[in-house]
């Protein structure tokens, strides 16, 4: 044995070896099981509620069981359009085609107007597209 080498000592090797007390053990699994019991009472894979709808569906806008798809209507029945200029009008029709109608139907606003045309919900919607355009200056395509 070297001199650098430290010693040991009858004491030190008979140290007994850290171990859990028997309340810290028994603490544990008292934590386990109450957590157990939580995640049992709460029972997250069957809530057990359902989410309120937003609002009623409108009469005459039966709900369609599909996927958001824009169209390309440049008609839409009741609608009118003639105080527009060009640009105005395509950026209505555009904006009517783009926008999901909020009735339910999963439908754009145009292609609503045009399957349902009695959804007071699509008509508001619309109407209050042509009216924010109307509100729009036209711009003007002066040079200096």
């Amino acid at each position: 044995m070297s001199s650098s080498e430290p010693k040991l000592s009858d004491s030190d090797a008979r140290a007994p070896s850290p171990r859990p007390s028997g309340t810290s053990i028994t603490s544990a699994v008292l934590v386990l099981a109450l957590l157990a019991a939580l995640v049992w009472a709460l029972r997250p894979d069957r809530p057990g509620f359902q989410p309120a709808p937003l609002r009623s569906l409108p009469r005459g806008c039966p709900k369609v069981v599909s996927e958001f798809v824009p169209t390309n209507s440049t008609d839409v029945p009741g609608l009118s359009l003639e105080s527009l200029t060009k640009e105005q009008k395509n950026r209505v029709l555009f904006r009517l085609n783009m926008v999901p109608c909020p009735c339910g139907c999963k439908g754009s606003v145009a292609s609503c107007l045009v399957l349902h045309p009695q959804c007071e919900t699509a008509k508001e919607v619309a109407d209050k597209v042509v009216d924010e355009e109307r509100q729009e200056r036209p711009k003007q395509t002066g040079t200096r």
